[in-house]
């Protein structure tokens, strides 16, 4: 299977990176030429434009870091709307707006391609090691079209629903990640504060209930002093922005999520629109004089688990789909 990757950043370099050590006939393309080169000396095409990708691909995937962005890719003077045809399917593995996915996807499927909004869910360290979550929501055709190459690309792979489901399941594990790490800091500071030593902290939280994903990774971070987890606070805004329009049209009254968008308009403020988002521990710093610090902790994270062939997570309850999957 042929695959364009569009989106060579954090997340989409790892990503792409991982289909081209796999063996994957790969074209990529992104603003920054020195991110393409590199792909290019290491096997992959160099794309031109997203029209002629998606002519050449069977599969194109746009990993970008906005809507807008994703919009420009389908719909500019070059975009791939232009060529998608019968056999010819777009993954948008971006953290998008479902409503806007499922704008883009019906001018896909009514050009006769076919859609997927599979966003990947897990930390960049696992995305560069095949070993990240990937959700995808599109038809149960597409899925099982679209399951030889997720299951190069993540570990966990989740049919979602209908297009859109998974762009709208993305965010929420975004804005609990969001959560739990500011409620880390407030954890971490306290217990600073009241003179306990921050590496057996850790480790109490790591062995208790209160332990996570995000503690056992960004908590790392932030006591190593790194606090450099490649994921900016513009695109946290713009997670649990997405979440907040979500509960909004729903009717869902939420406390805790105004709260952590105004949180993170604070630490934009202090330490730049794009700081790193562990860079929040600094607001309680600055509040009590105190350094968040230990030794031990590494500078950056590293999956330790051995690459391996991803596959199908089935929902509880969820009848055998008569392809071996679920429906």
């Amino acid at each position: 299977m042929k695959v364009g990757f569009i989106g060579l950043g954090s997340a989409g370099g790892n990503l792409a990176g991982t289909l081209l050590r796999n063996g994957v006939t790969l074209t990529v393309l992104d603003l920054d030429p020195a991110l393409v080169e590199g792909f290019v000396a290491r096997g992959a095409r160099r794309g031109t434009t997203p029209a002629a990708m998606m002519a050449e691909a069977d599969v194109l995937i746009t990993c970008l870091p906005s809507p807008a962005a994703s919009a420009a890719v389908a719909e500019g003077p070059e975009g791939f709307l232009q060529v998608v045809g019968p056999g010819k399917i777009w993954a948008e593995m971006s953290t998008t707006d479902a409503a806007e996915v499922q704008r883009l996807g019906a001018e896909v499927m009514a050009r006769g391609g076919a859609v997927a909004d599979v966003p990947v869910s897990g930390g960049v360290h696992r995305a560069a090691t095949g070993n990240i979550s990937v959700f995808a929501g599109c038809d149960r055709a597409t899925f099982d079209r679209l399951l030889p190459v997720l299951t190069i690309i993540g570990r966990d792979v989740l049919h979602t629903g209908p297009l859109g489901s998974a762009s709208v399941l993305k965010v929420m594990t975004n804005y609990l990640a969001t959560a739990n790490l500011v409620t880390l800091c407030e954890a971490l500071t306290t217990m600073a504060a009241a003179g306990m030593d921050l590496a057996t902290t850790y480790e109490a939280i790591r062995i208790s209930s209160g332990t996570s994903f995000t503690h056992v990774t960004e908590s790392q971070l932030i006591l190593s002093g790194s606090r450099d987890v490649h994921f900016t606070m513009d695109l946290v805004q713009k997670d649990i922005g997405l979440f907040q329009k979500i509960a909004e049209a729903h009717g869902v009254p939420l406390e805790v999520s105004p709260l952590l968008i105004e949180i993170f308009r604070d630490g934009q403020r202090r330490f730049g629109e794009r700081a790193q988002s562990d860079r929040i521990i600094e607001r309680l710093e600055e509040a009590t004089g105190l350094a968040i610090l230990a030794e031990g902790f590494p500078k950056d994270l590293v999956d330790d688990e051995p690459e391996g062939r991803g596959a199908e997570v089935v929902p509880r309850g969820r009848p055998l789909h008569p392809g071996g999957g679920v429906g």
